[in-house]
């Protein structure tokens, strides 16, 4: 089994096996079952944000500076599909090439494949894998396409956004939604003029929302300049909860991801047998049928009910 291999170690076990999660190959979720009960061991950081905020630099930053502590790193990058091969465009891994040839860093990039959230569909089963490995810490990046990034929340123990100074409408920004989720602020690119003005801006903003105390951070991370200050307080904010309320928020999470997938695909398999979307859809515009009707059948086809 794969599995076996990679509670070993194996890096081309956990390849293969993350491949066939990512392509959906039946055999893998028997994989998933055996490495589950040696899960739960690793630190899951969730680093999203605007695109053009430096995501990247400030991940590769942060594994180095893991490295140095004696951790193994896992990062999955999720990163936008390819419209020509419909895998990843692998702009996040070229950025942390320097990691390629050190065994204790293990860069998976993962394609959205039309996945909204920032997410890819297969990116806490990848997290899984690598947990099982042995990990200490698992990085995500999601694909920074902007407010609907809140899916980072239900999956990492801690979620850093990162923020540029200059964007324009700084208050704009912030009301596009993924800054509610943070539980670490970054402002990179801090060297740049107007970063305080950001700053400021997003200290008054937070005293609007309500819950736990939210830190912020300037970083240059092409210098590496805050990145040792971003480190202590996601070590700060890691301390605050013993990670049981955010345990049980992924497992809930997860359970409902895959419910809605497996429901989704007993749907589209009935509907291919009555002909698929289109022909019914077609009965339904020419009134032949109604749409109540149609789907009661197919709901009952799939045995959803």
């Amino acid at each position: 089994m794969l599995a076996e291999k990679v509670l070993a170690g194996d890096g081309r076990a956990a390849a293969r096996l993350m491949r066939d999660l990512d392509d959906r190959i039946p055999s893998a979720i028997d994989e998933l079952r055996a490495l589950h009960p040696h899960t739960g061991r690793a630190f899951v950081l969730g680093v999203t944000g605007n695109p053009g905020a430096g995501k990247s630099t400030v991940v590769d930053a942060l594994i180095e500076r893991y490295r140095k502590r004696g951790k193994r790193v896992g990062v999955v990058a999720v990163d936008p599909t390819s419209p020509f091969s419909g895998g990843a465009i692998l702009g996040d891994r070229i950025r942390m090439q320097r990691h390629a040839t050190d065994d204790g860093v293990f860069i998976r990039s993962l394609a959205t494949r039309g996945h909204l959230g920032g997410l890819s569909r297969s990116t806490g089963d990848v997290v899984a894998v690598l947990d099982a490995m042995g990990f200490d810490v698992v990085i995500i990046e999601t694909v920074g396409v902007g407010q609907d990034e809140v899916e980072i929340v239900s999956t990492a123990h801690t979620a850093v956004v990162v923020t540029v100074p200059g964007l324009g409408d700084d208050i704009q920004a912030i009301k596009a939604g993924i800054l509610e989720i943070a539980d670490v602020l970054v402002v990179n690119k801090a060297d740049r003029e107007g970063a305080d003005r950001t700053v400021r801006d997003l200290t008054h903003m937070l005293d609007l929302r309500a819950g736990e105390p939210v830190e912020i951070v300037k970083t240059t991370a092409t210098t590496g300049q805050g990145i040792d200050e971003l480190v202590a307080a996601i070590d700060r904010h890691r301390q605050k909860d013993d990670g049981s309320r955010r345990a049980r928020d992924r497992a809930a999470a997860q359970l409902l991801d895959l419910v809605r997938d497996r429901l989704n695909h007993a749907a589209q398999a009935a509907l291919s047998a009555r002909g698929g979307l289109a022909a019914l859809a077609e009965d339904i515009a020419a009134r032949r049928r109604d749409p109540y009707s149609v789907a009661d059948e197919v709901v009952a086809a799939a045995k959803l009910v």
